[in-house]
């Protein structure tokens, strides 16, 4: 079969680390105990603890809907409703997961470089007590942002002072935890539990996992319900080592850190690099490892030639150019090197 090039579409299109596969391999040698109680779990949930730095209580799913499904879900009655950003991932490319599954709507935001603040939260709470509206419960922040950016540490925990004083919980969808921490120069817990997440939505796919994402529950009130709403949502796998031991290998060592390192050093390379081709423009801060650029249609036809990539808003000619932990610099030069052809 023909080896795909490497592209710039998706940090989910990158293969398994090598690291990751070693590890998988290491778990498959003979039977053990279904649906979690196996030392592959065990260890994993003891990396990730540590990690925190605190106890916490973690349940592994099979993809990142089934993260942000289970992990609200804890906290949510079906009169109740998810505020969160109108670029997120629960309220648009989850096909109304949340609806569906929970009962509850999603009440969107408005955001500014796909971040929300207390101003436009404070303004979704005062419906609180009104019964003909849906009841705020649960804030979801995306961290990093569907555009690339990072909210600071500072900025998570206003939000969370804000939900606790009302009454709400913080979720964090972190599908990208790993390249915001990087980014801020902090740890996991600095962006999560030190700022006040309640539920955290551990990404490992997009950092070099295989398949599988884990829920991390803070608090302890969510706690019971937590295992019954897996199981029910669809999400409890039988043969979970094979979850659990791809977040072991990621959280036990470093390799989480070194994974989003390297993607979100090649996105700063490429930004100072379309910074200064005449006629692109960067649209977002580019805080992660995403990359959203605006060029001539023309440039973005002959580019994607050479390396694919996805338009972010093709109307506005704005395309997204992700940036993952097998980036090298052989495609960004070719993507360069089209570019500067067509301009």
């Amino acid at each position: 079969m023909e080896v795909t090039r490497r592209t710039l579409a998706s940090d989910n299109a990158a293969p398994v680390h090598p690291e990751i596969m070693e590890a998988i391999a290491s778990a498959n040698l003979g039977h053990a105990v279904a649906y979690g109680d196996d030392p592959w779990t065990r260890s994993a949930c003891e990396a990730l603890a540590g990690q925190f730095g605190t106890e916490c209580t973690v349940a592994f799913v099979y993809n990142g809907t089934g993260a942000n499904v289970v992990g609200v879900q804890t906290a949510l009655s079906s009169f109740n409703s998810v505020v969160c950003s109108d670029m997120s991932h629960v309220a648009v490319d989850e096909c109304g997961a949340i609806e569906k599954l929970t009962g509850s709507k999603t009440d969107e935001v408005r955001s500014v470089d796909g971040r929300i603040d207390v101003a436009a939260i404070e303004k979704r709470l005062e419906v609180l007590g009104v019964e003909h509206h849906s009841q705020p419960r649960v804030v979801s922040v995306t961290q990093a942002t569907e555009v690339g950016t990072v909210y600071s540490p500072e900025q998570i925990r206003e939000i969370a002072d804000l939900c606790h004083e009302r009454g709400l919980y913080l979720h964090m969808d972190g599908a990208r935890i790993s390249n915001a921490a990087v980014s801020l120069g902090t740890d996991l817990a600095g962006t999560t539990i030190a700022c006040g997440v309640d539920i955290l939505s551990l990404g490992g796919t997009k950092n070099g996992a295989m398949f599988g994402e884990a829920v991390v529950v803070f608090d302890s009130e969510l706690v019971v319900a937590l295992p019954f709403i897996r199981k029910q949502s669809t999400q409890l796998a039988s043969k979970m080592r094979y979850v659990a031991i791809q977040f072991e290998r990621l959280f036990a060592t470093d390799l989480w850190r070194r994974n989003a390192e390297h993607a979100n050093a090649m996105a700063r390379r490429l930004e100072r690099e379309l910074s200064t081709r005449e006629g692109v423009e960067i649209v977002y801060p580019v805080e992660a490892n995403g990359v959203f650029a605006r060029m001539p249609q023309r440039v973005i036809d002959a580019a994607r030639e050479e390396v694919f990539f996805y338009s972010w808003d093709a109307g506005d000619r704005v395309v997204r150019l992700m940036c993952s932990w097998d980036t090298e610099d052989e495609e960004i030069d070719r993507l360069l090197a089209a570019i500067d052809r067509a301009l």
